[in-house]
């Protein structure tokens, strides 16, 4: 028996067309006339995407399950429309040794709705210093290899780390921040910031770590991945290393794309790390995200709990959640007012994530029937309350938005559908 998905805009090969997705036994089958016994659904017109792809989220399991759960972090990855996330080390134990990924794992073969791709540590004990992990023996489980939270300090032993990333053939993505130049910052160091009495974290401890870490990617050849780039001299930096034919690439978050420090408030859901930065960087960000210097928007979901984010901007815990208003944000912010065209969000959400990262999933005969239905007309007010994440903290909570994913589907599967309330 196949499922047919009828009156579509269907996503090929970096376009739509009106057609229909055929999947049969999880995954995309080729077009054919259904049978009596097909099932077919009608989606009166809405866009079919393949599964959103998210980089970079923290499920907080095992170890700090107060804050989100697989189940309860791949559930609002659904109801964003992810299909696949890739999951943070920033868990106790941390996953630095076959045996502590181990409990990550079961938690994911136990409870994901979409499918978790775990990165392994680069230190031990996720420190950002001190001793390696054993690269290859946590290889054949994990994504990558980050300290997210953490910079590697060390020249040295980045160097270390990259060769050693690479001789397995998994990628190094990196936390960029080095630490003498925080100086105890919480927001960008920019005119909120003296205005306001804060302390501020200056851009030059994002894009400095940047600068080296090219280099070192540069001189071993590792493939080498920047997380949440905020800063427009590490767009540049990004720019000319791929100019240059380094193996690099980067992601930036929609807060970082919409928001800037012009748009701060004394709440703690206007605080996470690296922090939102000035007008100028927002628009090299979207300048870097049209040119494809950018070529993947990740969220950096980092959901806490409602006490940990009333302490304002400064006493709050850094991170905000994301999963589960990105699509919408983006649309409405950047494609609506022709910012970005709608081709390029797709790509940076979907198929830019899944080559850079080896990940199945897609539209195309034979691929896993990972995919997502967008109603681009549905207009609605972000509410964390709707949330199925645990976490409610949010810069976009009141925002008015256009789109939406309405069904989500993995290996053929709906695990979310907005109509009959599964998920």
């Amino acid at each position: 028996m196949k499922t047919f998905y009828t009156h579509a805009h269907v996503w090929r090969d970096g376009h739509f067309e009106s057609g229909t997705v055929v999947v049969e036994n999880g995954r995309i089958a080729a077009p054919c006339t259904p049978a009596p016994a097909d099932v077919c659904v009608d989606l009166g017109g809405r866009w079919v995407v393949p599964g959103l792809v998210d980089v970079h989220v923290h499920l907080r399991e095992p170890g700090f399950t107060h804050k989100e759960t697989i189940a309860s972090g791949t559930a609002a990855a659904a109801h964003g429309g992810y299909t696949a996330v890739c999951a943070m080390p920033n868990l106790n134990p941390a996953p630095d040794a076959p045996e502590t990924l181990a409990l990550e794992l079961d938690a994911i073969r136990r409870d994901a709705a979409v499918r978790v791709y775990p990165y392994g540590c680069i230190t031990v004990g996720q420190r950002g210093a001190g001793e390696l992990v054993d690269f290859a023996a946590l290889a054949p489980d994990v994504i990558g290899f980050s300290d997210d939270g953490r910079g590697v300090q060390a020249d040295e032993l980045m160097e270390r780390a990259m060769r050693g990333a690479a001789a397995v053939g998994k990628p190094i993505v990196a936390h960029c921040e080095v630490d003498e130049l925080l100086r105890g910052g919480y927001i960008h160091d920019g005119a909120y910031c003296r205005t306001h009495g804060h302390r501020g974290i200056c851009s030059e401890s994002e894009w400095r770590q940047v600068e080296r870490d090219i280099a070192l990617a540069e001189k071993t050849d590792c493939q080498y991945h920047v997380c949440h780039v905020s800063t427009a001299e590490s767009v540049e930096l990004v720019r000319r290393a791929k100019a240059r034919g380094v193996r690099v690439s980067c992601e930036t978050a929609p807060h970082y794309l919409l928001l800037c420090d012009e748009d701060l408030q004394e709440d703690g859901r206007f605080k996470m790390n690296p922090p939102l930065r000035s007008r100028t960087d927002r628009d090299a960000l979207r300048e870097g995200l049209c040119d494809g210097t950018i070529e993947v928007i990740a969220t950096d979901h980092a959901p806490h709990t409602a006490e940990e984010k009333s302490r304002g901007l400064a006493g709050s815990a850094m991170g905000i959640v994301g999963l589960e208003c990105a699509f919408p944000v983006l649309y409405t912010g950047l494609v609506v007012p022709g910012l970005l065209p709608l081709e390029r969000l797709i790509t940076a959400m979907t198929d830019n994530p899944r080559r850079i990262f080896w990940l199945e999933g897609g539209l195309h005969v034979g691929d896993a029937a990972d995919f997502t239905v967008l109603d681009l007309d549905d207009e609605y007010v972000i509410d964390p309350v709707t949330f199925r994440s645990k976490g409610r903290a949010t810069p976009f909570a009141g925002w008015r938005v256009q789109g939406r994913a309405v069904r989500t589907v993995v290996g053929g599967c709906t695990v979310y559908d907005a109509t009959t309330g599964i998920g």
